[in-house]
């Protein structure tokens, strides 16, 4: 399997974003280290956050604005998705794929303007789309600019109706989709999540935001929003995105890709690969053994048989659900079976060793490092994401 996906250093660093809400606190990691993964209580706060009494602090993610007369049509030829026409307000997922139809780029886009668009990036990701938009510009009227003057704020709900009457500024923009309802010229590979939750991102001015006076109970960590994330069956760019990523496999032609409007980049494999063919890999949800209490993070190895299996996925997000329990997105080579049980591997573990001669660990695990580490191993079964499409019956051809 190919590394994950490694966004670009950002002019907004961890270092540089403030959480809105620093009591008890505890920050997150990677993508996410700039804002709180929790609270102290992260199932309660969960809790909240589905009950649409508590807000996401997203401050981590990236704004950028293109804007002019041909905003919105440029958009539209350099992405996957149709902007041109929409009403302002709209919003939808946007991509840019490569020439050989791997995934680039992915944004959140909001129409704020007749002649304005914009993007909501993943953090770290602004700069490498900005580089190819602005490759992209040649005789069109837009500017591009970096809104670091706002930030983000997530919910199942607009903010303003989440936490009403704490003097939350106006939005600037408020981003959110039907998911998993299939969008206008979007393609299903696969069931949607049985409970969905869905996704709203409320985009405010930030020096507002950072002078409010939060309190305990109104934000919710991002541990919360990833499980959500993880049980709607949703990816993200800085985490199931690898450098060999097609759309098929993440399940992003069901909004992401206008598969019948043509004229964009990489346009050639997703009709390929939709047409007549399957994607080398496919997104699954793993419901892990939460009885044998291992933390688990994302690249750990996903095996086919057993610790001693073949190594067939990497795991890409992981989360604590308050009803689905200990719960994970992998992907996986599409010749794994979808009934198959898996292993997914933990974190590697001293462990004890009273008489030296390692059988402890092997009782535990079944295996170890060569430095004498346990390596744990976590049970799983899937739920499917993404499926083999079925072509039909091929048109019988003249032998000659």
């Amino acid at each position: 399997m190919s590394d994950l996906h490694s966004p670009e250093s950002a002019p907004a660093t961890a270092a540089s974003i403030s959480p809105l809400l620093s009591t008890d606190a505890v920050l997150g990691r990677g993508p996410d280290a700039a804002v709180p993964a929790h609270y102290g209580s992260p199932l309660r706060e969960q809790r909240r956050l589905l009950d649409r009494r508590a807000l996401v602090d997203l401050g981590q993610l990236e704004l950028l604005e293109v804007r002019g007369a041909d905003a919105r049509s440029w958009l539209t030829t350099t992405t996957t998705q149709i902007l041109e026409g929409t009403p302002v307000g709209s919003a939808s997922s946007v991509g840019v794929l490569s020439p050989q139809g791997r995934v680039e780029h992915l944004a959140a886009a909001v129409v704020i303007d007749e002649d304005a668009v914009l993007l909501i990036l993943d953090a770290g990701c602004r700069a490498g789309l900005r580089r190819y938009l602005e490759m992209m510009r040649f005789a069109a009227r837009v500017e591009l600019t970096d809104r670091d003057d706002l930030r983000v704020l997530g919910g199942l709900a607009p903010a303003g109706e989440v936490l009403d009457g704490i003097g939350l500024p106006e939005p600037v923009a408020v981003w959110s989709d039907d998911w998993p309802e299939v969008a206008p010229g979007g393609v299903a590979y696969g069931p949607p999540p049985e409970d969905p939750a869905g996704t709203v991102l409320t985009v405010l001015d930030r020096a507002a935001l950072e002078a409010l006076p939060w309190q305990s109970g109104q934000l919710a960590g991002m541990s919360s929003f990833e499980a959500l994330r993880i049980a709607d069956h949703r990816a993200r760019a800085t985490h199931e995105v690898d450098d060999r990523s097609i759309p098929h496999e993440l399940d992003l032609l069901r909004t992401t890709v206008h598969t019948t409007k043509g004229c964009y980049r990489g346009q050639e494999t997703v009709a390929k690969v939709l047409n007549l063919g399957q994607p080398p890999r496919r997104l699954v949800m793993l419901h892990l053994d939460g009885s044998q209490d291992i933390p688990l993070d994302r690249g750990g190895e996903v095996r086919l048989g057993g610790p001693d299996g073949k190594v067939v996925g990497t795991v890409t997000s992981t989360g604590l659900h308050a009803d689905l329990g200990p719960i994970a997105l992998a992907v996986v080579r599409r010749n794994v079976p979808l009934d198959a049980a898996l292993s997914v591997s933990g974190p590697p573990v001293q462990a004890p060793d009273p008489d030296g001669t390692g059988a402890d660990a092997a009782a535990m695990t079944g295996a170890a490092n060569g430095d004498g580490a346990a390596e744990l191993w976590v049970d799983a079964t899937q739920e499917p994401i993404v499926l083999p499409r079925d072509h039909g019956e091929r048109p019988k051809t003249a032998k000659l």
